[in-house]
């Protein structure tokens, strides 16, 4: 009897092995380093992001500059005037966020050019990966880089320079 519920257990055994999924995982800031076109795309972000940054600190010390001289004049100016110029020192504040949002902002022209340029490295990868998975039937490819809960994992399970080989990036 133990024999036989040694046999059942065995094979119940072999049967959940033989349909184990297979796993990998890639780094995908290792993937990305190793691109030269990624870098070159940071690089280009860089410049036009500090382009837009001067553009919109150039309008906020254009604001500082009407404040202090508003400030300076304050003793000689009349009512009207004191309105007059407080009202434009607040428009070129206004103005300013304006501009700092429509570059910098959740939409903005920043994240907008981010994702044209972005897209088509993604996807290349995206589809490198996907064609690893289906040649050696992974079901399941984790990014070991954005994956939080990954505490260790085997390097041999790593397929990062696979996907650079695919992509014509051999290491």
């Amino acid at each position: 009897m133990k024999k036989w519920i040694a046999l059942c257990s065995l094979t119940l055994l072999c049967s959940f092995a033989g349909t184990a999924q297979k796993f990998a995982l890639i780094d995908m800031e290792y993937i990305l380093k190793n691109i030269p076109a990624y870098e070159m795309t940071n690089e280009q972000l860089s410049q036009i992001s500090k382009k837009w940054q001067n553009e919109v600190e150039a309008i906020q010390q254009e604001a500082q500059n009407m404040y202090k001289a508003y400030q300076s004049d304050l003793v000689f100016l009349s009512a009207e005037m004191k309105t007059k110029r407080e009202e434009a020192i607040v428009q070129k504040e206004q103005e300013a966020q304006d501009v700092k949002r429509k570059y910098f902002g959740a939409d903005g022209e920043l994240y907008k050019k981010r994702e044209s340029l972005m897209k088509p490295i993604q996807d290349e990868i995206y589809n490198a990966v996907k064609e690893i998975s289906e040649d050696k039937g992974y079901q399941l490819i984790i990014d070991r880089a954005s994956a939080m809960s990954v505490i260790f994992a085997s390097p041999k399970i790593d397929i990062s320079d696979e996907v650079l080989l695919k992509l014509g990036y051999s290491k």
